[in-house]
């Protein structure tokens, strides 16, 4: 799989995700500031949690473009198989058998991205699994609890 690619689709679901939010946050600061939202008693809040939720969104979108910046300048490399998992590396892990592709990003954790037939989903250092994939390597196998149930895990390529 093409890192350049892979960080392309990132930038662009990103740039959707924000294309949406800009949408909502403007819908959010039209009710916020519009007459019918004028508070008719003092337990009238409708224009209050408008404005709210558009300063959420706003917050939200600011994260989305900083988050979009950093992947833009994010210089890819290949690990080597005797090299240790580390910010940018493309790990293919199985987890009792079945099989799943991450990305180790510097933000978006979470997010969902299609690459060719892959499905590769962004995950950071300080995630429970992304803490547990740094410094390990290509063959490596490790247990761990999970809800009382044991999950094995088995690293299967790093890129």
């Amino acid at each position: 799989m093409n890192k350049s690619q892979l960080i392309k689709s990132i930038v662009d679901a990103l740039a959707e995700n924000l294309s949406v939010l800009e949408k909502a946050a403007r819908a959010s600061h039209f009710e916020a500031t519009h007459e019918s939202s004028k508070a008719e008693s003092k337990y009238d809040t409708r224009g209050l949690e408008a404005a709210y939720l558009a300063g959420g969104q706003a917050r939200v979108a600011k994260e989305i473009i900083d988050a979009i910046k950093i992947y833009e300048g994010l210089v890819v490399r290949d690990f080597k198989p005797s090299e240790p998992i580390d910010l940018g590396a493309l790990v293919e892990l199985k987890t009792d058998g079945i099989g799943s592709v991450y990305f180790i990003g510097p933000k978006s954790g979470g997010l969902e991205v299609q690459v060719g037939k892959k499905e590769v989903v962004v995950i950071t250092p300080q995630s429970p699994l992304g803490e547990n994939l740094m410094g390990k390597k290509r063959g490596d196998r490790w247990s761990a609890k999970i809800g009382g149930l044991t999950v094995k895990y088995e690293i299967s390529s790093v890129k």
